[in-house]
């Protein structure tokens, strides 16, 4: 029995199986003779692009297939021989499973399969649709036998619309713009408030379930390891001691969550995201008409710089460093919109920062690093799943020039505000927010030796007591 030749390797690489077989004339049992391929009962899988185009059920054009997975888009031209080229990189696959599976993993790494024939678009029209209509048209008894058994795994649907992942007026309101900054990130006036601990659900995210309009936003989710799910890291991640000390001093100085980005590289080669600067937004979350500029000076900082935007913190200030469902949903948004038009997979890192939970296990703020990965696809109205991230924590030999600027713009945008912590006030067992500030900052303290003369300036501004002109 003739069939297709091997993929060549390069391309069984990309897209993770093996290409679908070619049907191909076969013996009759009883009369010694070959039948053709329509007169003999064949599979789903039997079934390529081939095929259709030689029964003239599809044409060969230029972008005519089409794949939307969580948000991206990925536009191919079909060849005349049934192979599909990816416009963006000229690259070739030999079937729809293979280039779905090589585009899905772009952005989800995680992805094992592509389920390409329930992916895949041929004119807007998925082509599993074709299959059926072949069936249908030149063997209507095997389509039925297979209806009944379930044969083909392409059969299993997928949610691949933009929109499906999230309800369309829940992203309108989040107002994520086209360069994956929103200094508001989330609705309403709900933002400037004090996170009460009593208040806050902690949840695993095994007990969540399909999405519900009517569950809490602001319910905390348990944090996933890699390896309790058996998979590795997609990444690898350090950060700098001055990045979480400006993080860390940003996220104490006010009852009201904070908001900020996250400056770095990515290096394709390594797999590794530096992470180098952090960029305070000095705005209110509500505050929607000054977002556009703060979104401006960060972009132009990141520019002069020669960095990347590599991801984003912000604070639950009384509550425990878990996402909410809140920000997984933003942190999905984020990594969908770091990954723009590129044509290989970049991370993108979320930051929890929880200065004040009294259930943090010392004095130090508690700061965990998180990423989203994306629900199953026979369930894509689920919950993305937030895990936990392990990053190298790489220690600054002294506080640099940016980082001090940063701390007393902060400092003055703050001074004003009816929510700035009163640091002489006390804290818990006798410490005042101040030494819990201060010890909460040693933690991530440059090797440097004028580093506790310059914060104790610091410190001094924070108790209205500025002596440093003295």
């Amino acid at each position: 029995m003739g069939s297709e030749s091997p993929s060549p390797p390069n391309l069984l690489e990309e897209g993770g199986e093996l290409d679908e077989e070619e049907l191909s004339p076969v013996e009759d049992p009883e009369g010694g003779r070959t039948q053709s391929s329509r007169s003999s009962l064949m599979t789903r899988r039997g079934i390529t692009l081939r095929v259709l185009l030689k029964d003239g059920l599809i044409e060969p054009g230029d972008g005519v297939l089409s794949i939307h997975y969580l948000g991206k888009k990925f536009i191919g031209d079909l060849l005349a021989d049934g192979k599909i080229r990816w416009v963006e990189t000229g690259q070739l696959f030999n079937s729809p499973s293979a280039w779905a599976t090589y585009c899905k993993k772009l952005v989800n790494p995680a992805k094992k399969s592509g389920c390409g024939w329930a992916s895949v678009k041929y004119r807007g029209q998925k082509l599993v649709q074709y299959k059926t209509t072949w069936l249908h048209k030149y063997q209507p008894a095997a389509e039925m036998t297979l209806a009944s058994e379930g044969e083909d795994e392409d059969l299993v649907e997928e949610d691949d619309e933009e929109g499906k992942m999230m309800p369309a007026e829940e992203k309108n309101r989040k107002g994520v713009n086209k360069n994956g900054l929103d200094p508001t990130r989330q609705e309403g006036g709900q933002l400037d408030r004090r996170t009460d601990p009593k208040e806050c659900v902690l949840l695993h995210y095994s007990a969540l379930g399909s999405r519900d309009a009517g569950r809490d936003p602001h319910t905390l989710v348990e944090l996933t390891a890699f390896s309790a799910m058996n998979k590795f890291q997609p990444f690898n991640v350090a950060v700098s001691s001055n990045v979480l000390l400006l993080v860390d001093f940003h996220c104490h100085l006010t009852r009201s969550e904070v908001v900020g980005y996250l400056g770095g590289r990515w290096d394709t080669n390594t797999q590794l995201l530096t992470v180098l600067r952090a960029f305070p937004c000095r705005t209110r979350l509500a505050d929607r008409d000054a977002a556009p500029a703060v979104e401006e000076e960060i972009c132009q900082n990141l520019l002069l710089r020669g960095l990347a935007l590599v991801g984003w913190y912000h604070s639950h200030p009384y509550g425990s460093a878990h996402p909410s469902l809140q920000d997984i949903d933003s942190q999905m948004d984020y990594q969908l919109k770091l990954q723009g038009s590129s044509n290989g997979f970049q991370p993108c890192l979320g930051l929890v920062c929880s200065p004040y939970f009294h259930g943090n296990p010392g004095v130090e703020s508690r700061i965990s690093p998180f990423w989203v990965m994306p629900p199953p696809e026979q369930r894509p109205n689920d919950y993305g799943i937030p895990m936990e991230v392990e990053m190298t924590y790489v220690q600054d030999a002294f506080l640099t020039s940016d980082v001090l600027h940063e701390m007393k713009l902060l400092l003055d945008y703050y001074k004003t505000a009816p929510d700035l912590i009163k640091f002489v006030d006390v804290w818990k067992a006798e410490k005042t927010y101040l030494d819990k500030l201060k010890t909460s900052l040693c933690s991530h303290a440059p090797k440097d030796q004028a580093y506790s003369q310059i914060l104790q300036h610091i410190f001094n501004q924070l108790l209205g007591q500025d002596t440093g002109s003295q």
